[in-house]
Formats: C-alpha cells, sequence, structure tokens
C-alpha cells in the first residue's frame, strides 16, 4: 500500500487510525497535497472507537452446532468462529484475497506450488505461539483419510505439505491453480494449535468464553490481538433467536443491537424506524431447493427439468425478497463472479415445457414432497407455498412437510430427498464448484456426479488462459442449469439491520453481518 488512495481504503475499512494515516501520509510526503478540511475529512470519519458490550441477535443456531472447523454449517457457528480465529488469508469488500495470518504468498510460474510466509509473533489465547507446525495441522486436520470435514474435498489437490522453516510452508499441488490462496479464506480453514481438540482457542480478536449451542456465545476482546484497527468491542454476546418476529421485537426493544435476516415484508419499516438501520449488500448469497439426484424421483432429469420450469422465479422474488435480489438460473454464479455468462439463457415459468417433462418422465401422477422450514431462510415455508402454487398449475402435485427449526441442518438437509437451503457464495467459481457441485464435495447436498463437470472443474482451474477459463466455467454454469439437482430461483441481498450507533467501513458481500465478521470490524459510535 503506497498510495493516498490506498491508505484512505485502510482508514475507511478500520484498518488504519487517524493517527496511523497522518504519519503514512507524511512518510509519503503527500500531506501537503492534502487540504486539511480533507485530511480531517478522511481521519476522523471512520476512527473506530474502542468499548462497549455488542450484542448480537441472529438466526441460524441449533443444539446440534459446533465449533468444530470442518463441520459448522450455519451462521451463528460461523460468525462465532470469526470471532476467536483467524485464517491465513481474507476476502476484503471487493472480493479480493488478502493477507491474514500469512503476511504473504508467492507461486510458481505455472502455479502449481505455492510458499506461504507467516507472521511471526503471533499467540493463540492458550499462549502457544503460531508456527508452521500449527499451519500444517490445521491444514492436516481436514485431509485424512476418515476426516469428515466439509472442506476436505477443497485440499485435495494437494500433494505435498510442508515447513520449509518455523515460519513458512510450501504447497505442492496436482495441477496449477490460479485462485489457490483463496481457498485458505474458507470458513472451515482456521488456524488452530497443534493437537486441538476441544477447539476453544485461537488467535482472533476475542477470546471465547462460553458457547451454549442452540442458545448463546460470549467472548471478550483479546487485549494482544495482533490485528491492527479491529475488534473494537469489549464484549460480545451472540444469542440464537431464530425466529424472526422475536428477533426484530428484540433489535426494536433495543435488546440486541443487531440482527441478521430481516424479514424483507417488514424491511422497509426497519429501515423507518428511529435510531435502527438496514444494513445492505449485494453479493452471491442464494437460497434454492437441492434435489438428491441419487435418491427416486429426482434421479430423473427430466423430473428435474419438470420442477424448474414449474417454479414462478419472478413471483418469489417479489413477494420472498420484495425485490432485495436478482433472479437465479438454476447455478450458483452470481452476476458478480469474474466469469459469469450473462449469454446463457434465463430460465422462466413456462407451465407448457413443465409438462412435457413431466409427461416424459412419466410421473404425472408423482407426488413430490418438500421438505421445508424457515430454519432455511427468512420466508422458506411462503416460499415453499408459492413454488407448490405454480407447480400446480403446471399440472406438477406437491406436499409441503413442514420440519423444525431446530436441528434442520443435522436431520432434513442432505438427508431427505428434497428440501431447502441457501449458501453465502464463495469468492471464486472454483471454491463453490469444488465444495459443492463436484464429485463427493463435502456440501454436495444433490448429490450429484457429472463427468464432464469434474473433468472440467479440474481443467478450469489449471487453466491461465483467461478466455479459456471463461469459456469452461461457462460450459459449468450450463452443466449444472439444465442436468444439476438445484432449483435457484432467485440471488438475495444480504439484508441486516441494527441500531445507528453501530459505524462500519465498506461492507463485503461475501455473507451477511460483512462477510460474517461484523463482530471485528463493527464499533460503536459512542
Amino acid at each position: 500500500m503506497n498510495t493516498i488512495k490506498d491508505l484512505r481504503h485502510l482508514v475507511s475499512t478500520g484498518r488504519m487510525t487517524r493517527r496511523e494515516f497522518i504519519a503514512r501520509v507524511s512518510a509519503l510526503g503527500a500531506a501537503a497535497t492534502l487540504s486539511p478540511a480533507l485530511l480531517t475529512q478522511t481521519a476522523f470519519a471512520s476512527s473506530p472507537k474502542k468499548g462497549g458490550r455488542f450484542r448480537l441477535g441472529m438466526a441460524g443456531g441449533a443444539t446440534t452446532d459446533t465449533l468444530e472447523p470442518g463441520k459448522l454449517t450455519d451462521h451463528v457457528a460461523m460468525v462465532v468462529q470469526f470471532q476467536f480465529r483467524n485464517n491465513l488469508v481474507e476476502i476484503d469488500h471487493e472480493g479480493k484475497a488478502i493477507p491474514e495470518l500469512a503476511e504473504s504468498w508467492e507461486p510458481s510460474a505455472d502455479a502449481s506450488k505455492w510458499m506461504f510466509k507467516i507472521r511471526k509473533g503471533i499467540e493463540f489465547h492458550n499462549g502457544k505461539s503460531l508456527t508452521s507446525e500449527d499451519v500444517l495441522y490445521s491444514i492436516n486436520f481436514h485431509r485424512g483419510e476418515n476426516s469428515k470435514s466439509a472442506g476436505k474435498k477443497q485440499l485435495e489437490s494437494i500433494v505435498d505439505l510442508k515447513a520449509d522453516d518455523k515460519h513458512t510452508i510450501v504447497v505442492t499441488l496436482n495441477g496449477g491453480n490460479a485462485d489457490f490462496p483463496y481457498i485458505f479464506s474458507d470458513i472451515h480453514f482456521p488456524m488452530i494449535p497443534v493437537g486441538d481438540k476441544e477447539f476453544r482457542t485461537g488467535t482472533g480478536g476475542y477470546e471465547l468464553v462460553t458457547f451454549e449451542p442452540g442458545v448463546r456465545a460470549f467472548a471478550k476482546r483479546n487485549p494482544n490481538y495482533w490485528k491492527a484497527g479491529h475488534a473494537h468491542f469489549d464484549e460480545i454476546e451472540t444469542l440464537v433467536i431464530n425466529d424472526t418476529v422475536s428477533r426484530t421485537n428484540a433489535l426494536k426493544s433495543g435488546q440486541i443491537d443487531a440482527m441478521n435476516r430481516c424479514d424483507l415484508k417488514t424491511a422497509h419499516l426497519l429501515k423507518k424506524t428511529p435510531n435502527l438501520q438496514l444494513i445492505r449488500k449485494t453479493g452471491a448469497l442464494h437460497y434454492y431447493f437441492p434435489m438428491r439426484t441419487d435418491t427416486p424421483p429426482f434421479d430423473n432429469s427430466d423430473a428435474r427439468l419438470a420442477l424448474k420450469y414449474g417454479i414462478n422465479r419472478q413471483i418469489l422474488l417479489d413477494l420472498i425478497l420484495q425485490g432485495y435480489g436478482a433472479l437465479g438460473n438454476d447455478h450458483p454464479i452470481a452476476p458478480t463472479y469474474r466469469f459469469y455468462d450473462p449469454d446463457l439463457p434465463q430460465r422462466r415459468y413456462d407451465p407448457d415445457k413443465a409438462k412435457f417433462h413431466l409427461k416424459k418422465a412419466g410421473m404425472e401422477q408423482q407426488i413430490f414432497k418438500l421438505h421445508a422450514s424457515n430454519a432455511a431462510f427468512a420466508g422458506g415455508m411462503d416460499a415453499a407455498v408459492l413454488f407448490k402454487e405454480s407447480a400446480n398449475k403446471a399440472g406438477i402435485r406437491m406436499e409441503i412437510v413442514q420440519e423444525p427449526a431446530d436441528g434442520y441442518w443435522s436431520n432434513v438437509w442432505m438427508k431427505k430427498p428434497w428440501s431447502m437451503s441457501y449458501l453465502s457464495g464463495r469468492p471464486t467459481e472454483d471454491m463453490i464448484f469444488s465444495l459443492q457441485y463436484a464429485k463427493g464435495a463435502g456440501w454436495n447436498d444433490t448429490f450429484w456426479d457429472n463427468e464432464r463437470f469434474n473433468n472440467l472443474l479440474i481443467e478450469a482451474r489449471s487453466e491461465l488462459d483467461q478466455s479459456k477459463r471463461r469459456e469452461m466455467y461457462g460450459e459449468m454454469q450450463r452443466l449444472i442449469r439444465d442436468d444439476g439437482g438445484i432449483i435457484l430461483p432467485f440471488f438475495a441481498d444480504n439484508v441486516d439491520a441494527g441500531s445507528k450507533k453501530l459505524k462500519f467501513g465498506n461492507l463485503s458481500g461475501q455473507a451477511s453481518l460483512d462477510g460474517l465478521k461484523c463482530s471485528e470490524r463493527w464499533w460503536f459510535e459512542s
């Protein structure tokens, strides 16, 4: 970082204090080029303040939650993890990979070997210093033969992993991967100390005091946090409030300072409420209906196409998201991705095509059971009802099975033949495809196995020619759209809400609550 623009960005994102900004500008010999008004405005506008207890009310928690990195499934545990852990790499608000516990990285000419330099002087909360051995342990934790980690698939390309010295690791891949550092930003890959089996310590901005799955977590600020300009609250209380009405009332009454997953039907009212603000960011968040392609009747591609043509996406976008989003096309690549294919025709509600594929599948009398719950996303049950109505007009018989919110992710998702889910997206096409669509991937909730797709995934990952990569990723989007097991009607904006006393810099669109990192990026005005 060596320009005024860069330094302003650091201030605006809370990564540099006013004092640091002035010192760096002076070091550049550029202070004279800034007017006093501009200097004051830039320095003071986003200067974070320390203090206070941040009370966060969240949907996305259950009694089955765990903080074991490879088994995180929903947002409460993920937010809590980012309170007390760090990754080697993090993603900034522009979707770029930037250093976190790794201070730098360098690829070989063909991007098949990567060297990561690990920061020195970093301590876990238990007093142990972070070394390359901890990094190796944290990565290998997911790679074992018996590993059940959802991140295991993303690390399969690693053929050799070693420490060059106490603060350097070298990763050798089975082929080139131009985007490899992004993988180490994934929610499943925080750094944990060698031998850790309790999963309660980290290097993060807060020290975890209590974690009651499905109920509450409490953390206190780490006084020795290594990352300047972060972790401003004294304490953080994370409360599981899965019911939308209860969560909203808690915010309105001042019992909590922020909440996720606003009820979009009433979001405009929150926006008008004194002392409250909507916190909205467009990203790759999507809600969808996964069908297990290994289980009848969803193992029939025509049955899947019938359902894809039998959903009225526009009505769901208008009524469920209240326009806070964009139409989806039955694949997970949003327009914000580098290799999004704008030429892929948008699938729309077409009862005639739905009837055609239903008849071709020989399933005119089939009853398709959708296991639905608001645990999947706010308005999930309403979305299921709207889907049933449009499907019925297309001659498709649907039955809605309402599932309880608690235990949904362990008892329904990836268990029942047809359910509901959401995903916040990932920084690159390769990451989301590897996580959820590759054969055997940990979160492949459709159990889809397409040989052409799997081959393209490997080829595109190692292709350094950007135009060729664009063609490959375009074909992969088409394969998921036409053969895959997801019905993806829309991409949803991340819409959270909080007190107006909450301040923050440029928001990340990677997930809700500032890429799940609100705890270390936000602060109170006073």
